[in-house]
């Protein structure tokens, strides 16, 4: 669906520059223009090369493709598999309960802290976990707590204060925060948050991990008549994060971050906490995605449960404590980003073209009134 869509796209900006190739060519069929005619081809060929080109790396994200769902690390209705006996793929704890539609980690009471994990580790080198969820209550605006947060982490039923998981951890956490323990931030909650952490750095809770994280949204995702989706995609060392709070089967970029090593052998899992305020914490499902990608031979040949979680940054991510809205992005440029960035500069190109062309066009028929 999303790439009929972006082909949909893709055929919009064509016709939009078939209409410029028109009016390129009725000035380039002047006399003095004759010789720049290979130029309009050429740059009708490169711009359409490039808005199809950029239209796939953003359609690049899976729809849910079943043939590629990884069963033993999905959870899903009526969560058969769930439990503590020896066949069970999936253990909970605390206040977790589950039902048939749901899996409550918290009901909407004070103090209380619940996870659910999968028990079978994950030795997939690109992945995308879709995680379905749900968090209300009762309370009203900046009177709920705390939030949910996804894991993937070489530690699992690790009971601690955030977000009922240590906050000392190896591995990749996504946090779906609620409730803004900073009174000095800025930023709107709830609000959506990742981190790397090879153990040496731990989340601070005073400062709702600001000083660790990776890059951020806000996302009004409480109270919704509707559930609402994350999808966390790992993939050639690359982070994304998509979320779609509007049930509109559209998913918007929250997070990108190259440069992430994340290894494999690890297990995935989800956990909430609530304090004096509380919420309902509810996951509808996890999907897990294998995605099919080539590696070099050189890559295929190393151990990866030997790699340490990391983050390539051009800074550090303390340097996040300086920004109070978090605003980071220590990332390559997006698809959509680089396209617009190329596109503005070959349209620039074409403008300084064209003009400087008709200014020597009459500077040509002045010159030859003196003749």
């Amino acid at each position: 669906m999303a790439i009929a869509a972006c082909f949909l796209l893709s055929v919009a900006a064509a016709g939009l520059l078939r209409r410029f190739s028109v009016w390129f060519k009725s000035v380039c069929s002047r006399p003095s223009f004759h010789n720049m005619g290979n130029l309009s081809t050429f740059l009708r060929t490169a711009v359409l090369c490039l808005i199809l080109r950029t239209s796939f790396v953003h359609c690049d994200i899976t729809d849910g493709n079943q043939e590629h769902l990884k069963r033993e690390h999905s959870l899903m209705k009526p969560f058969h598999g769930v439990g503590s006996s020896s066949s069970s793929q999936w253990d909970f704890w605390g206040s977790t309960l589950v039902t048939s539609s749901y899996v409550r980690l918290t009901p909407d009471d004070r103090s209380k802290q619940g996870s659910i994990w999968n028990t079978v580790p994950c030795h997939l080198k690109d992945w995308e976990m879709h995680v379905q969820y749900k968090i209300h209550g009762s309370g009203k605006k900046n009177l709920h707590g705390d939030g949910i947060a996804v894991w993937y982490t070489k530690e699992r039923l690790h009971p601690g204060p955030i977000f009922s998981h240590n906050a000392v951890f190896h591995g990749l956490a996504v946090f779906i925060d609620t409730y803004s323990n900073d009174d000095s931030t800025d930023r709107t909650f709830p609000y959506i948050s990742a981190m790397v952490s090879n153990g040496s750095v731990g989340y601070d809770h005073g400062k709702d991990g600001r000083s660790a994280e990776l890059g951020g949204c806000s996302a009004e995702i409480r109270n919704k008549d509707h559930d609402t989706y994350l999808a966390i995609r790992y993939s050639k060392g690359r982070l994304t994060v998509m979320v779609d709070v509007e049930d509109k089967n559209e998913w918007k970029e929250c997070i990108d971050i190259a440069g992430v090593r994340l290894p494999t052998g690890y297990f995935f899992g989800a956990s909430a906490a609530t304090g004096d305020l509380s919420d309902n914490h509810d996951i509808i499902s996890m999907k897990m995605y294998q995605l099919m990608v080539e590696h070099t031979a050189e890559e295929e040949s190393q151990d990866w449960t030997k790699i340490q979680p990391s983050v390539s940054l051009l800074k550090s991510p303390k340097d996040n404590i300086d920004d109070p809205t978090g605003n980071f992005r220590g990332t390559a440029l997006t698809g959509w980003k680089v396209f617009l960035l190329l596109l503005c500069s070959l349209l620039g190109i074409v403008v300084c073209a064209v003009v400087g062309a008709v200014v020597f066009q009459k500077r040509q028929e002045r010159n030859k009134r003196f003749y």
